[in-house]
């Protein structure tokens, strides 16, 4: 079971076939009963398998190892990935926002067949929660940029889906077919905000932006447990994430007389200690002497 949750490849691949076939069943409801919230539910599906199909790659090419051209990895494939994820819902929400202009100036027909248009949306809150819920547990274990993107890009079909569902069913009780295009606005939103979140994070990443003050936080108190040990101070700790990879650089002030061979030990083991708290890091450690006052021995 715990190697489920830890291929990475088969999630991207349930991804990709959950979108695809949500987008066909959508796109067919939303003509037929001509609704706008359920066709920019579609286009924002179709942006959804296009990113899966995207994470797909990034997770397949993130997993291959260092080479001449890329001698740190490739981790970035991921963040890239969740960039160009995030700009996709971006423009699906622009995208809604052009239809709810079309439906209000009367450019399309008003809904009809709702019990079909209520009967796929419910159908999609129920996949997208399972299959969200499986690309989230995957990219937490496996620590998948890629991953949570897609997953948080899944989550906002969610919430989308189910606005739109409740909104139907007002649509179906009330007659009132305003609600219709007033949801999709509220869908662009949702969207909206969801992919400004995932550019933001995937763009720090990229930029190699440092990690979170509570990872840096836990580094410090790991160091804190080895000053009985000669440590007498840090003098600078560096951070940057590279997909799945947190890549930590360490200075640090050590009594000055100390062996080579006791440096070495225990920079082994406080990179022993920092993986097993964090997990993916890559830590490197530079030892530097305390610089000691020179007592003057005149007089």
């Amino acid at each position: 079971m715990t190697k489920f949750f830890q291929n990475k490849k088969l999630a991207a691949k349930l991804s990709v076939f959950s979108n695809a076939l949500l987008i066909v069943i959508k796109l067919i409801a939303g003509f037929i009963s001509g609704s706008i919230s359920i066709i920019s539910e579609a286009v924002h599906s179709c942006s959804d398998l296009l990113a899966s199909i995207i994470t797909l790659f990034s997770v397949h090419k993130s997993e291959q190892p260092a080479d001449t051209d890329h001698q740190f990895g490739h981790g970035k494939y991921e963040d890239f990935s969740g960039l160009i994820e995030g700009a996709l819902i971006i423009l699906a929400a622009f995208y809604i926002i052009y239809e709810v202009i079309k439906k209000l100036t009367g450019a399309t027909e008003p809904m009809s067949n709702g019990t079909l248009a209520m009967g796929v949306m419910f159908l999609s809150v129920v996949a997208n929660i399972i299959v969200s819920s499986y690309l989230m547990k995957v990219a937490k274990t496996t620590d998948s940029m890629a991953l949570y993107a897609d997953a948080e890009h899944l989550n906002t079909d969610i919430y989308s889906s189910l606005t739109v569902f409740i909104g139907l069913v007002c649509i179906h009780y009330t007659g009132i077919h305003i609600i219709d295009p007033v949801l999709a606005v509220i869908v662009s939103v949702i969207i909206l905000h969801t992919g400004y979140k995932i550019c933001k994070e995937s763009v720090n990443n990229l930029l190699d932006g440092s990690l979170p003050e509570k990872n840096i936080e836990d580094i410090k108190e790991i160091i804190k447990k080895y000053n009985e040990h000669g440590i007498c101070g840090i003098k600078e700790i560096k951070t940057r994430k590279s997909g799945k990879n947190k890549e930590i650089n360490i200075t640090l002030l050590l009594e000055g007389d100390r062996t080579i061979k006791f440096a070495h030990d225990l920079c082994d083991a406080l990179e022993k200690d920092i993986e097993n708290h964090l997990g993916n890091t890559e830590v490197t450690i530079h030892v530097e002497p305390l610089e000691l006052p020179v007592t003057s021995m005149a007089g």
